[in-house]
């Protein structure tokens, strides 16, 4: 079964009511976070999100940042600001995290995901 790393803005279009793409997922235990993903949710929560903000992060499964992520996310960012592109850390971070542990991203911003898998939504 594909499994799906859950871009932020993802989440928050979820959280705030724009989207309920995501519930299949959450029920097939398919949904991914990134650890950096959490702490952009709790970051941007409006008054009043936090107990539906940590209903659906336990409802996930998280994803850390190791070295291998790290080191990866870096050379990407490298490659793609070679080109022109520049990328932010936490999406370059979120697209290794994607593609070394091979899910699909879920998102509304894919021009921050060059070369990823993108799930069909």
């Amino acid at each position: 079964m594909q499994t799906v790393l859950l871009d932020t803005d993802y989440v928050i279009d979820f959280l705030r009511g724009k989207s309920s793409a995501i519930v299949p997922l959450l029920k097939e235990n398919t949904a991914f976070l990134s650890i950096l993903s959490v702490y952009e949710l709790y970051a941007g929560m409006c008054p009043g999100e936090e107990q539906a903000t940590d209903d659906l992060i336990q409802a996930c499964r998280i994803e850390p940042v190791t070295m291998e992520i790290a080191k990866k996310a870096g050379i990407f960012r490298f490659k793609n600001r070679q080109k022109g592109m520049t990328l932010s850390i936490v999406d370059c971070v979120i697209a290794e995290t994607a593609r070394i542990n091979n899910h699909q991203v879920a998102t509304s911003n894919k021009k921050h995901y060059p070369e990823s898998s993108f799930w069909p939504f």
